[in-house]
């Protein structure tokens, strides 16, 4: 049994359950285990041939009459935006439109709807009632799937104002737009900004009323509706009343889903004029009132309103975030799958302590390992350790290998080095170590000292020793101090897990050569062996002989 493991009703978990087999194996976090979902970041389209017969179609005849359609009422809706923008003082910027200005807005916003009808949008389905801005300030929308979500504010929510990125301002016609609906603009890479978006949200939710209700999208980027990702807090900062909307496009060809691994928004738009109707539902959930508790801890409001929402759509929540895309990206510039980064962000940083730069090293570490699937085989584990393939090696791969798959994708590398190889990178280990291959004691490991005990403890060729040691050798003078074999550890945490693995299955081997007690000094040369065991993993390699 694992220390601080115990037994519940006689039974040991199964998270921590031994295999004879594998003796070193160690206990998995429950926490830690990837969720089995499809990729919420991932979309693809399979087509049959009545779809590309409709696209054929739509597109010499219907596609050309919707396109102009928009158009027009864009050119209609940009001037009225424009106007209803123009002569603001500076000091009424910061206050809800009001008088002639609003009515202007209410005939932009049906402008705006118009538009999605002209894009085969011809009616939404309605489940619920949306509440007032007394009842609930903040509305919150998800799953955010596609850009075709805008349509939700204006068709569904009149008089509401969204939270964008600041990057919409400036997009041409449509950005003005935006700006007339007073939106919360934030930038995702600036902190500063972040931490002016929530005190703009605060101010606005606590105006009894005063400000239209504000739409959120709390998933933070679209997804293709598999899973709920983690919300972002922004909205339940202020701890007021949210009101929970779930969207739903229940079409056979799923032309909407505009996600970050999949067709670019104009194949998106495309498509979405080539189809017939397209369908959607908005649920307007009742409004979620907080408690105390959840009140002082956003993150945990946030977690329970995604906790109905996933359960209303009956799909999983996961700990995805905007920083996964983000290392998606950064994968695909490594030349490596997209997929590689999709490791659960949130989880990883909370339980492991690991942001978001520490993780794009150990991304960029990775990828200078692993094949070209983006995986490490055991081979190519042993490659990089410079040693051959033996029982060690083997099972040090099997504690990284956390599924048992045969392969370590990044995920599964990140949690092997935190919770495996880092803990066991001590001083005192690398103390240990050194002392083992120092055999003659005079402070430096010599070739010949680290060929004599990696040929006989792991088998390893000359040639191979040759070049471990040009490689620690950092200021090639012929021996490597203990400065430079702790940096070589360093960079290669992997081999301090290595040596105490080492240690045990030869500390199991010398205690399977025990001689039975039969009562004529079985036991005195028992103890005998265990001694000069220990002697020789703590100090020697075997088949060395200790002289002077």
């Amino acid at each position: 049994m694992p220390p601080g493991v115990e037994k519940t009703n006689g039974i040991i978990p199964d998270a921590v359950k031994y295999d004879k087999m594998h003796p070193f194996e160690f206990p998995r976090q429950k926490s830690l285990v990837l969720p089995e979902i499809k990729n919420p970041f991932s979309h693809r389209l399979h087509f049959n041939w009545y779809d590309y017969a409709k696209i054929a179609l739509m597109t010499i005849t219907i596609f050309p009459i919707r396109c102009l359609a928009i158009v027009i009422i864009l050119l209609l809706a940009w001037p009225l935006a424009c106007l209803g923008m123009a002569g603001r003082k500076e000091e009424e910027k910061n206050e809800p439109i009001s008088g002639w200005r609003s009515r202007v807005r209410i005939i932009v916003e049906l402008l705006w709807r118009s538009m999605f009808f002209a894009g085969g949008f011809h009616w939404i389905r309605v489940i619920g009632e949306r509440a007032s801005a007394m009842k609930a300030p903040i509305i919150a929308i998800a799953p955010h799937s596609s850009f075709m979500d805008g349509m939700v504010p204006s068709g569904c929510m009149l008089w509401s104002a969204v939270v964008a990125k600041a990057e919409a301002a400036n997009v041409p016609i449509f950005g003005k737009l935006i700006k007339y609906t007073q939106p919360v603009f934030v930038r995702r890479e600036d902190a500063n900004s972040r931490t002016n978006t929530i005190k703009e949200i605060k101010e606005r939710a606590q105006s009894g009323g005063k400000w239209p209700q504000i739409v959120i999208f709390p998933e933070g980027t679209c997804t293709n509706r598999s899973a709920l990702i983690t919300f972002k807090p922004g909205a339940f900062y202020p701890g007021v009343p949210v009101q929970p909307v779930c969207i739903r496009y229940p079409n056979r060809f799923d032309t909407v889903t505009w996600t970050w691994d999949g067709p670019g928004a104009l194949l998106v738009f495309w498509l979405t004029l080539c189809q017939f109707h397209n369908y959607m539902e908005v649920e307007f959930l009742p409004v979620y009132n907080p408690s105390d508790e959840e009140i002082a801890d956003p993150k945990l409001y946030a977690h329970n309103v995604r906790a109905l929402m996933a359960e209303n759509l009956g799909v999983p929540a996961t700990d995805h975030t905007y920083d996964d895309c983000r290392l998606m990206m950064y994968a695909a510039k490594r030349n490596m799958p997209m997929t590689s980064g999709l490791v659960e962000f949130q989880k990883l940083s909370r339980k492991l302590g690991i942001n978001f730069d520490n993780m794009k090293e150990l991304l960029d570490k990775f990828s200078s390992i692993t094949d070209e699937k983006g995986h490490i085989t055991l081979e190519v584990f042993a490659n990089h350790l410079g040693l051959p393939v033996n029982d060690t090696v083997k099972e040090v791969f099997d504690m990284y290998d956390r599924d048992g798959s045969g392969t370590i994708d990044f995920r599964e590398y990140v949690i092997g080095l935190s919770l495996i190889s880092m803990p066991a990178n001590t001083d005192e280990t690398l103390q240990l170590a050194f002392r083992l291959f120092d055999v003659h004691g005079d402070g430096y490991i010599t070739l010949p000292e680290l060929t004599s005990i990696l040929h006989h403890s792991f088998n390893m060729e000359d040639i191979e020793i040759l070049k471990l040691f040009n490689e620690v050798d950092a200021n090639k003078d012929e021996k490597i101090t203990y400065d430079e074999f702790k940096a070589y550890a360093v960079k290669k945490p992997e081999y301090a897990r290595l040596f105490t693995t080492y240690r045990e299955l030869r500390a199991r081997a010398d205690e399977s050569l025990d001689i039975p007690d039969n009562g004529n000094g079985g036991l005195k040369m028992r103890k005998m062996k265990k001694m000069n065991a220990n002697a020789n993993c703590n100090i020697m390699a075997p088949g060395i002989t200790k002289t002077d």
